[in-house]
């Protein structure tokens, strides 16, 4: 089993399918893809309405193939005993094959839908781009009931999951023989993501995001000969005066992320009361050996802070900038650019745009990209959907789940959360994705936890749940390990 689920662009989806088409005959692939389909159909209904003969399903047809997956699901569906309606958009252009099928096992073709249990988006495909057009949208606007989206939402960007305008927001989406970005990218957008596999040969993906199960068999945990400083010691130059809450948030997510041991570098005597077990130093120089720094959360970005960020970037060791860091080196890049040892650089929207002069825009995998690639570092974008790039590797994403974690002082958390990771020997790609694989599952898990279940959360409550998230993918990792 892989330790990874791939994403493919549209152009490599493309190749793959020419080289299916191949090897079988021709519609073979697209029955395939209707038949998966209809299959997903029928178990919404019946989780839904209870039943599924006599039960009515509306189609919106595109153009091309995608509208032909629609009308050949349609063509199963009466075969189970379902009532199925098409609204044809460009009629000229209508799958014929499909449409003919359909008219043939009782199919209706109307020009608006009527009462419906659900309605399958076949509207437009990966090869399509753009917003939904007036007609199209104003139909998806009147559906009031589950939408069920042919291998994506119709009006999301197949290969970055933007959105500039009306588009489809699904129930569940149907991917067909690959997983695409936008199943990544957008997830708020797709709902529930079923893959139905039709055959494709595909090769190593560009984007990625690691599966729980190899973030928890990967999760650093002590051996037998293990000390306090075998398992990596993780230094912490965060918060200030002006916000000493983000050096308690910093240290305590390296605390609770793994056994290593965790030096702080500063002042704050809040940060001692709370972690008693930390090792605490007036200055950088004074502090003894770590394995790897976490700069930036709260520390300013004056002249004194700028000198405290040299002295750690000048070091061999493994370091993540974050927060005010961040802003120093949008004003003195130098710092970093280039820079032999490993270094992450954990910037929001924001933060992002002050390092490049740009906005993000719409392609958030690009721009990662190129930000890493310019720089010569690994970059997380945090977000929903946070993005992690490192020169010359795949690029990593990971979908939180929710967006339980979009509230202050949650990104210092997840900065010393990865920074212990990179203490305890993983390489940088690796600990941002799981890092924040295990901090969107610390969150989630907070939100839901107590009589306030589904309540907003802070991020003082997430601090207590990183060790039981890592318990948990632990488990699926060992459960993962035994089932192969």
């Amino acid at each position: 089993m892989s330790d990874r689920r791939g994403y493919y662009t549209v152009d490599e989806v493309r190749a793959a399918e020419a080289e299916l088409f191949t090897r079988v005959p021709a519609g073979m692939p697209m029955r395939r893809a209707a038949f998966g389909l209809a299959g997903v159909v029928v178990n919404e209904l019946r989780s839904r309405t209870g039943g599924v003969v006599g039960r009515t399903v509306g189609l919106l047809v595109g153009s091309g193939d995608n509208g032909g997956d629609a009308l050949w699901a349609g063509v199963f569906l009466r075969r189970r005993g379902v009532r199925v309606s098409a609204v044809l958009l460009n009629p000229e252009r209508a799958h014929r094959e499909g449409l003919a099928a359909l008219r043939a096992a009782g199919g209706r073709v109307v020009d608006r839908l009527a009462a419906v249990d659900l309605v399958i988006d076949g509207i437009v495909g990966i090869s399509g781009r753009g917003p939904l057009r007036a007609e199209a949208a104003e139909l998806v606007a009147a559906v009031r009931v589950p939408i069920v989206s042919v291998d994506l939402p119709s009006g999301v960007d197949p290969d970055t999951g933007s959105v500039d305008g009306p588009a489809v927001t699904a129930d569940v989406t149907v991917a067909f023989g690959a997983y695409k970005p936008v199943h990544a990218l957008a997830v708020p957008r797709c709902g529930r993501i079923v893959l139905v596999p039709i055959g494709l040969r595909l090769g190593e993906p560009g984007l990625a995001q690691l599966e729980p199960a190899a973030v928890g068999a990967g999760w650093p945990v002590p051996g037998p000969t293990d000390d306090k400083y075998s398992q990596g010691v993780t230094g912490v130059c965060a918060g200030s005066a002006k916000y000493p809450g983000a050096g308690v948030l910093c240290t305590g997510g390296a605390v609770a992320a793994t056994s290593g041991m965790v030096r702080y570098v500063g002042s704050d005597t809040e940060v001692l009361e709370k972690f008693p077990e930390i090792v605490a130093s007036a200055s950088i120089s004074e502090t003894g050996r770590v394995q790897a720094w976490v700069v930036g959360p709260g520390g300013g970005t004056d002249s004194a802070a700028r000198d405290r960020l040299a002295e750690v970037l000048a070091t061999d060791l493994p370091v993540l900038v974050d927060a005010d860091g961040l802003t120093i080196l949008a004003e003195e890049p130098g710092l970093v650019r280039g820079r032999p040892a490993a270094t992450v650089l954990t910037p929001h929207a924001g933060e992002f745009a002050r390092l490049t002069g740009a906005a993000v825009g719409g392609d958030r995998v690009r721009a990662v990209r190129g930000l890493a690639e310019q720089w010569g570092v690994t970059v997380l974008l945090k977000g929903r959907a946070t993005v992690i790039a490192s020169p010359g590797e795949a690029t990593l994403v990971n979908d939180a789940g929710g967006d339980w974690a979009a509230t202050p002082g949650s990104g210092d958390v997840l900065s010393g959360i990865i920074g212990a990771l990179l203490a305890a020997g993983r390489e940088p790609g690796w600990a941002a994705a799981a890092g924040a694989r295990v901090h969107a599952l610390a969150a989630n898990s907070a939100a839901y936890a107590g009589q306030d279940a589904g309540a907003p959360i802070s991020a003082t409550p997430l601090l207590g749940h990183v060790r039981g998230a890592v318990r948990m993918l632990r488990e699926m990792g060992g459960n993962a390990a035994q089932g192969r």
